[in-house]
């Protein structure tokens, strides 16, 4: 049954809105349906609902955060990350509500409008579509001319690279006369731009941002998918979704479902639970292609960014370093993924003791990571190495051939990083990915989950030596013994 007193309290609260009161309501309403739903999959509608009504009550979206942030990051990813038939179900039953309820508040007429158009007038529409697209048996080789391929990005990063950089490539290889089109963030051109073989067509997305804002993007890529389908015949384009959010997850139509081809990367039926993303990736192109091949990620960095980065490489070599490391102890905003500054300054110590060694520690993105990375490369300093400071591109006025380097940089330009390097390490990332797809070797730290399956979808794949070491931060995080998992770190890089 459901509890009546949260819907009391959102009924005070709304008498005298204080932010901190926002945040501790939503996030009980999220675990409060998380703790029905983990003990006998009981699913209390009321309190997605409630949630819905607390991401949407405000003009102000700093007010309507708190709601959006607990049922993303308490429901959504938990569900996500499981890799479940059973949890895929319930997600899309939770978006669906989601999405339902938007399209019935004014700020949601454009959503219920386009809904309609795709013949999408309910609830029980959108989940039987998407029951349906799990289920489709759709071949790129019945598919007769095709003229356009249009991909979706995953959004992130790593994730573009470990699926969609396989997606690029065996399609490239299927049909090397079809344009290729990239829906996906402007940060793509850092890893993609020296393809020349694809474009890629621009597309903000949030994932730190509001519920309408998330939603809003779907109305940009349906604009972009008309765009593109204008100048070819409709049978003649083909849409690739490896699962992405700009669909949120296949929920959202795009386009008729004959041309449609949704990578349903979360199951657990469909394929070998043992393989990674990029095999699973690979095995879902064998079966809608009616080819087998295998590709590995890959990165298309531009030359630029390497020009530059060989440079700096060129200069630390000849200054004396013989052994050059890029590590990356940034974890984009989830500190699960952290297992704290007493491991990364012990380990950096480590990997120096090892002489003419020259450690590249990107500084990672936003005021808390460089301020974080800054203030663990005083602690190097303090045990008596040379440090130094500097952005990507810039002149180091006095190199060094053992010690620790603080670099800024952008994604693409710690990947050309990477590309010169003997060795990538750090926590699960975007990096892990690249370091993979770049062939060189590299070492993650994965923090954070317990999910077996989740661990060994997401760990890098590529040609070199990808190894990770588990930290176990959840059961017993005060039990993490840090001269432990360094040994572990060390006996792996043998």
């Amino acid at each position: 049954m459901p509890d009546s007193s949260y819907r009391k309290k959102w009924s005070e609260l709304k008498k005298n809105i204080r932010p901190e009161n926002l945040v501790r309501l939503s996030r009980q309403i999220a675990y409060s349906f998380l703790d029905l739903y983990l003990k006998d999959c009981h699913y209390e509608e009321d309190f997605i609902d409630l949630l819905c009504e607390m991401m949407t009550f405000s003009s102000n979206p700093q007010l309507n955060n708190p709601g959006t942030q607990a049922l993303f990051e308490i429901i959504i990813e938990r569900l996500c990350d499981d890799f479940e038939s059973l949890q895929t179900e319930t997600y899309n039953r939770v978006m669906s509500q989601v999405i339902s309820f938007c399209r019935t508040i004014p700020e949601g007429s454009k959503l219920n409008n386009r809904l309609k158009k795709f013949g999408i007038h309910s609830n029980d529409d959108m989940l039987t579509r998407i029951n349906r697209i799990r289920l489709n048996k759709n071949k790129l080789a019945d598919k007769g001319v095709i003229k356009k391929i249009l991909i979706l990005s995953r959004v992130t990063i790593g994730a573009d690279v470990a699926i969609t950089s396989i997606i690029i490539q065996r399609l490239t290889e299927l049909y090397p006369d079809t344009k290729i089109v990239l829906i996906g963030n402007s940060k793509l051109k850092e890893v993609y731009g020296a393809n020349s073989n694809i474009r890629i067509e621009e597309i903000s997305y949030s994932r730190k941002g509001g519920l309408m804002p998330r939603l809003s993007s779907w109305h940009r890529v349906l604009e972009i998918i008309d765009q593109e389908s204008s100048s070819v015949h409709g049978d003649n384009v083909a849409l690739i979704d490896p699962d992405s959010r700009l669909s949120q997850l296949g929920v959202l139509p795009l386009i008729p479902e004959n041309n449609y081809f949704f990578f349903d990367s979360r199951s657990d039926t469909s394929f070998n639970k043992k393989m990674s993303m990029v095999e699973l990736t690979n095995s879902w192109l064998d079966d809608i292609t009616g080819v087998r091949g295998f590709k590995y990620p890959k990165t298309w960095v531009p030359d630029e960014h390497l020009r530059v980065s060989k440079d700096l490489f060129n200069k630390l070599r000849n200054n004396g370093a013989e052994n050059v490391i890029v590590a990356n102890f940034g974890v984009g905003g989830n500190l699960r993924k952290s297992v704290g500054k007493n491991l990364e300054k012990k380990l950096l110590i480590k990997l120096l003791q090892k002489p003419n060694t020259v450690i590249l520690l990107d500084k990672g993105f936003g005021d808390q990571e460089t301020s974080c990375t800054n203030a663990l490369i005083a602690e190097i300093e303090k045990q008596g190495y040379l440090t130094r400071h500097t952005t990507f591109g810039s002149n180091i006025k006095e190199l060094i051939n053992w010690g620790v380097i603080g670099i800024e940089s952008g994604i693409g330009e710690i990947a050309a990083l990477i590309a010169m390097s003997e060795e990538f390490i750090g926590y699960d990332s975007a990096c892990q990915h690249i370091s993979a797809a770049l062939g060189t070797p590299c070492l993650t730290i994965f923090a954070g989950s317990n999910n077996m399956r989740f661990i060994r979808r997401w760990s890098a794949h590529g040609q070199n030596r990808c190894s990770i070491v588990h930290v176990d931060t959840l059961s017993n995080p005060h039990a993490v013994e840090v001269d432990d998992i360094i040994t572990r770190i060390m006996q792996l890089r043998k």
